[in-house]
């Protein structure tokens, strides 16, 4: 019985493990990871604070899971409508615009946090 729970748990990770390198494929989150690594590198380098620490990272973390759900939703759209469609347009504008927005969000708390260490 243990095993048999052990080996989905097994399996659930190697699924989730094989959704992110699918997902590296992809530009935007290919360049979003780019962002992201000298973000990193500059909050050990400028030693912020455990708090600002953990809100980077959070904001990271948010970032680019909106773009694997950006990226889920289109190609979900584009498998059941492969043709131009104006309504699937909007539903995949707007889901973009969900990552462009928290990628503003956490440029502007990126601002306040790193600033001062400057």
């Amino acid at each position: 019985m243990k095993e048999t729970v052990f080996k989905k748990l097994r399996d659930s990770f190697r699924a989730a493990f094989q959704g992110l390198r699918s997902a590296l494929r992809e530009q935007t989150f290919r360049i979003l990871c780019f962002c992201a690594l000298p973000v990193i590198i500059f909050m050990f380098i400028l030693e912020l604070s455990f708090l600002e620490m953990i809100i980077v990272i959070f904001l990271i973390t948010l970032i680019l899971s909106l773009e694997l759900i950006n990226t889920q939703i289109e190609k979900i759209l584009n498998f059941l409508q492969p043709n131009h469609d104006p309504k699937v347009k909007i539903i995949k504008d707007i889901s973009a615009g969900a990552v462009l927005l928290a990628c503003l969000g956490a440029l502007i708390i990126g601002f306040l946090i790193f600033l001062p260490h400057l």
